[in-house]
């Protein structure tokens, strides 16, 4: 399942460059499609500002809770490609004090087109006070009810 996952994650992301993205900015989600995709970006994105928020109120239960059983998560180290249950024994630690680390959307794109298949793709700009402007980049799925976090890439945008 977790090479399913990464498959799927990395075909997304390279999709997401050809593909037209809805884009929720500075001025909110995009009116695009019919509103079963506007309500499902509006849930997409309240899903990831939960999971930005949790991190950054320390929240480990609500940030770990947003992730699939078996997601993975790429983090900005090559060596960095965790599977959910090494990532939170990794990461715990870091949600004992207030806060685990802040980074804040200040871009974001949802791709519906593969909706009806209860799966999302997903990338957003980010802003952290120490490492300046990152990408995320991911997949949601929709699993009893609620979009959680499949697969997330942070990276490091590099100037060309």
């Amino acid at each position: 399942m977790v090479n399913r996952i990464y498959a799927v994650v990395m075909a997304s992301v390279a999709a997401v460059g050809v593909v037209g993205c809805a884009s929720t900015g500075e001025n909110g989600p995009s009116a695009r499609g019919p509103s079963a995709h506007g309500d499902a970006e509006a849930a997409i994105a309240q899903t990831l500002d939960a999971r930005h928020a949790a991190a950054a109120n320390g929240d480990g239960p609500t940030y770990f809770g947003l992730m699939t059983e078996d997601a993975v998560f790429l983090g900005t180290d090559a060596t960095e490609r965790w599977p959910s249950t090494e990532f939170r024994a990794f990461a715990e630690p870091y949600f004992d004090g207030e806060e685990a680390w802040t980074y804040t959307p200040t871009e974001r794109w949802i791709e519906t087109t593969t909706l009806d298949r209860g799966m999302v793709w997903f990338d957003e700009l980010l802003h952290n006070d120490k490492y300046g402007t990152s990408r995320g980049a991911g997949v949601v799925v929709h699993e009893n009810g609620r979009w959680k976090i499949a697969a997330y890439s942070l990276s490091f945008p590099i100037p060309n």
